[in-house]
């Protein structure tokens, strides 16, 4: 994966305090990751900073859309993103991101990279099922969705003239009782 310089936040240099960053990701941002599931991205990203003198707290907030491939029609459509990440930085004697929202860098270290944070939050913002709106609603007319509609169980309605005589006499022990 290469680097994204853009998404290391230097922090040595900044008064403690709140500070705020601001991102534009398209494909671009997603292709560093290698990732390929989505057709186009316009998301815009804010980022907090409030620095403090033993740590630094992020929070994250993700808004825009993700043109991506239904699952059921195939059809491409643009789904919405809005998603949002509290990271806190702490330092320590070796960088350590097991804990997910907390990240701890060296102590010399002047600068956090959050572009794996963003990526994260971003593919975890998508619905598990990618469905168009017009699948949803029943607007959407594709081959597929027609397709599926035909193949589709037919309900089959009670006619209750046809109920076996059989039936009958067994509702009488119930009530015979």
């Amino acid at each position: 994966m290469m680097k994204l310089k853009e998404f290391s936040i230097p922090f040595s240099g900044l008064k403690q305090g709140k500070h705020s960053f601001e991102y534009n990701i398209d494909n671009k941002f997603f292709e560093a990751f290698e990732y390929d599931e989505f057709n186009s991205a316009t998301i815009h990203i804010e980022v907090l900073l409030n620095k403090t003198s033993t740590m630094l707290e992020l929070e994250m907030r993700a808004e825009g859309t993700v043109n991506v491939f239904c699952d059921i029609s195939n059809e491409a459509y643009d789904q919405a993103i809005d998603s949002e990440l509290e990271l806190v930085v702490k330092f320590g004697d070796e960088y350590n991101d097991e804990n997910e929202e907390i990240l701890i860098i060296p102590h010399g270290d002047y600068q956090v990279d959050i572009s794996q944070y963003l990526y994260e939050m971003l593919v975890l913002a998508m619905p598990s099922r990618r469905i168009h709106p017009g699948v949803m609603d029943g607007t959407l007319r594709s081959e597929a969705v027609d397709k599926l509609e035909e193949l589709q169980p037919k309900e089959e309605k009670e006619n209750k003239e046809d109920i076996d005589p059989r039936w009958d006499a067994l509702k009488k022990l119930i009530t015979d009782k």
